[in-house]
């Protein structure tokens, strides 16, 4: 098997995977605010390359980054990608071959891009969901990203989800716009409980899914990577400041506690409002009732908790075949930078 290194290039990140004499070496995740501009994509992309050993490698990409508002469209948000990221590679290791997943259409080169821009587009997805069905055959994949959540169902080693868009898959419950860090408060709910009452909360982006888990106690801080929604410190009293804002109160003036209660309510509705997504998928019945869940994405302990909801089995991402890590560090990676490993897997495999 080749030596690759798997990209998955995303609006807020940038995920790479290495994989050499059939094992995973290393994961790494960068911030990359691709709304701000494409030199963040150029400079993480830099830092990556730069660690990696000099022997000619094979560089497989994914990506999600051409939603960035950066882009006027989809098209040319992956040729704008694929462009910049051929041009670092170019200037660094011109030695290196270089490919990008299309779905079905395999591993093209960079000059396929334009033609199967719709097919490249935010397919990261059926990556990972084609590494679960090649490995296991039966099951649902489900990646709590920071920012979003895929819900993919796969039977008899194919991958059966009905929407192959981010339209379809927004419309089927495949797709669903919540994450562990990322995502505003305000979407999750019109009305919360506070005091007794329910109330209202602010429609403004002060606080995040990361205050949430940050004050639950459930936060890896190493997967925090871009600024909290003021700028300010990633603390537990200032992601509860931001917290209780959403509801008009002050930290001083009503507690810790409070804000404690907030945030367990707030998860409790991002859970449930996976879940919903979950059953949607589920009631379809592309898989059996006892076909596991596998969790992957920087949410996957939370995906443990849906399998148990959903009375299901669970099978962590790392624990699929063919997932064999150099590390431990590696392997915890690897589950949260799911379709990074996927690309470099399947790169991997068919020597692209």
């Amino acid at each position: 098997m080749r030596d690759t290194v798997g990209w998955d290039i995303g609006g807020a990140h940038l995920k790479a995977a290495h994989c050499a004499d059939g094992r995973l070496q290393r994961v790494r995740q960068l911030p990359t605010p691709l709304w701000q501009g494409l030199q963040h994509l150029e400079a993480a992309t830099a830092a990556v390359l730069d660690a990696l050993p000099a022997t000619p490698l094979l560089h497989a990409v994914t990506m999600t980054g051409e939603l960035a508002d950066l882009f006027p469209d989809r098209q040319r948000g992956v040729c704008g990608i694929a462009d910049a990221f051929a041009d670092a590679l170019a200037r660094r290791r011109p030695r290196d071959d270089l490919r990008f997943f299309a779905g079905d259409a395999g591993l093209l080169p960079l000059a396929g891009v334009a033609a199967a821009s719709r097919a490249i587009a935010s397919a990261n997805w059926l990556a990972s969901a084609a590494c679960c069905a090649a490995g296991i055959g039966d099951g649902v994949l489900v990646d709590l990203g920071s920012t979003t959540t895929d819900i993919v169902p796969f039977a008899g080693g194919r991958i059966r989800a009905v929407g192959t868009s981010d339209a379809e898959r927004l419309e089927t419950g495949e797709l669903v716009y919540l994450g562990l860090l990322r995502t505003p408060l305000m979407a999750l709910a019109q009305q919360v409980p506070f005091g007794g009452l329910l109330r209202r909360p602010m429609n403004e982006c002060f606080a995040t899914t990361a205050d949430v888990m940050r004050v639950c106690g459930e936060l890896d801080e190493s997967t925090d990577l871009l600024p909290a929604a003021d700028q300010g410190e990633k603390s537990i009293e200032a992601s509860a400041r931001r917290l209780l804002r959403m509801v008009a109160e002050d930290l001083a003036d009503v507690g810790l506690d409070r804000a404690r209660e907030l945030a367990r309510w707030y998860r409790a509705r991002l859970l449930d409002e996976l879940h919903a997504a979950l059953e949607e998928v589920l009631l379809r019945g592309a898989v059996t009732p006892r076909a596991p869940l596998i969790a992957a994405g920087v949410g996957a302990p939370l995906v443990a908790e849906l399998a148990s909801r959903a009375r299901r089995p669970l099978i962590a991402w790392g624990d699929l075949p063919g997932a064999e890590a150099a590390t431990d560090e590696a392997r915890l990676w690897s589950a949260r930078c799911a379709p990074a490993v996927a690309v470099a897997r399947l790169a991997a495999a068919c020597g692209a």
